[in-house]
């Protein structure tokens, strides 16, 4: 929360040189999951990794492990602190981009200096992003398995693929589930008591625009180190070490089946990330047109997913899938007498659904920014023209919307394509993505093989992200 609270200050209020170098590249850490982050810092400062290795065979230098050692709960904290704090970064300076310059001015007329400015009115007026941002951070520490089961760090999540798999209690995995989603409830009220009741507003409608400060001297020195440091830590070092690995062991891990995984990766993300849209339209559109209480519980209820566990998520889904085999075995006898009872459990749809749930919140709030932007005027107009609630939806709404949909598609596409603990839990039998590949090869300690599938979903990621930020801009 620091790093990012901080980074968006410096962003949005001081001028320096490499500013809108760094203003980017800071969204570039949500491009590797934290899960790869944590394999590749491991393979870089483990016993073999490339330090300790200079320092032997260079500097005749032999180092304690215990100093180099990542595999632990600071070590699952620094991981999860380097590749989330981008959350708490982007919302914090979206927030601070829309404020008056009169609010900093004000506060210096009266003689505040700028430290005071910072505790005195930045914080206090930001509480509700930077509170925001928080709670998203805490609710994927809380959904997170790849670093912790990688880090042998015991959590809920871990607790309920260990009873799951290995002991096979799926009863103790649901009371586990359950104690979880009393901690992710915990979370979502301390964001809402924390965020208060104040709102923040101008009593003028003209906003001007915060002027930046250009920095001199040593504190344009300090703040281009501190984001050098964060660049690098975050991004530049773990994506040269993927590189590097990945260029020693492509030509052993590049085959047919590699490819195959691939198109599957891309074809499972594409799809979801389509049928998702589709229902934030469909909702979006129903709850525009019905200002009901019913449209406004729906509106939340899509909202829930995102702050579910992956793990809880999957466990639901399991069960549901399995309870609705069974009701349709005599359905399935029908049509095939020979066929198996787990049908739809064992499918590809199963994990389609789930992924549904779980990122319906991320589409649908773009989606809804979109019909906000928007507007009913049109809508109204088409209808007074006699076009029916279809033909108005398809000719004037999806055009309008082209960019609230693509930034939904390319969201969802970025989420599903790293996605791992759903993924692992729901895929069908010997379907394989990136993000399980990865998963494989590092719990087999086969961290060099394990680049190729992450560098490869980092390079999607980051392609996608530029994406979003171009159109953006045009």
């Amino acid at each position: 929360m620091i790093i990012g609270v901080l980074s968006a200050y410096f962003i949005t209020f001081y001028d320096f040189p490499f500013r809108k170098f760094f203003k980017w590249v800071l969204v570039l850490p949500m491009a590797i999951p934290p899960y790869i982050g944590a394999y590749t810092y491991n393979g870089l400062l483990s016993y073999t990794g490339i330090i300790q290795t200079t320092l032997r065979n260079r500097f005749g230098i032999l180092v304690n492990q215990k100093y180099f050692n990542i595999m632990s709960l600071k070590g699952a904290i620094f991981i999860l602190t380097l590749f989330l704090f981008p959350y708490v970064y982007l919302i914090t300076k979206s927030f601070l981009e829309k404020q008056s310059a009169t609010l900093v001015e004000s506060a210096k007329l009266l003689g505040k200096s700028n430290i005071e400015i910072f505790f005195k009115v930045i914080i206090p007026i930001s509480r509700v992003a930077i509170v925001s941002g928080a709670t998203l951070v805490a609710l994927e520490v809380l959904s997170d398995y790849g670093v912790v089961a990688y880090f042998g760090v015991q959590t809920f999540t871990t607790a309920i693929f260990k009873t799951w798999f290995s002991l096979g209690d799926v009863e103790s995995s649901v009371r586990i589930a359950a104690i979880l989603m009393v901690g992710v409830v915990f979370v979502i009220l301390f964001e809402k008591f924390f965020r208060g009741r104040k709102k923040y507003s101008y009593s003028s409608t003209k906003i001007r625009p915060v002027v930046r400060k250009r920095l001199k001297g040593i504190k344009k020195n300090l703040v281009i180190m501190f984001f050098t440091i964060i660049f690098l830590f975050s991004f530049l070092i773990p994506t040269l070490q993927l590189m590097y690995f990945a260029f020693l062991t492509y030509k052993r891990v590049l085959n047919m089946s590699f490819i195959v995984m691939t198109l599957n990766s891309l074809a499972l993300s594409i799809l979801a990330a389509i049928i998702i849209t589709i229902i934030s339209l469909i909702i979006g559109n129903y709850c525009r047109i019905n200002e009901s209480n019913l449209s406004k519980i729906i509106s939340k209820i899509t909202m829930i997913g995102y702050s579910i566990p992956a793990a809880v998520i999957a466990i639901s889904v399991i069960l549901l899938f399995v309870n609705i085999d069974r009701k349709l075995k005599w359905f399935y006898l029908i049509i095939n007498p020979n066929s198996k009872t787990l049908v739809l459990s064992t499918s590809i749809f199963m994990l389609l659904f789930a992924y549904i749930i779980r990122f319906i919140g991320v589409s649908y709030q773009a989606i809804e920014a979109g019909y906000e932007k928007m507007g009913k005027s049109f809508f109204e107009a088409s209808r007074l023209l006699g076009q029916n609630t279809i033909k108005t939806f398809l000719k004037i709404d999806i055009p309008m919307l082209k960019p609230a949909i693509i930034s939904s598609l390319v969201l969802v596409f970025i989420d599903i394509i790293k996605e791992l603990p759903l993924t692992l839990l729901l895929r069908p039998f010997n379907f394989n993505t990136l993000a399980t590949r990865t998963f494989d090869y590092a719990a087999d300690e086969m961290l060099q093989e394990a680049a190729v599938p992450a560098i490869i979903i980092i390079l999607i990621s980051i392609v996608a992200i530029s994406f979003i930020n171009r159109f953006d801009k045009e």
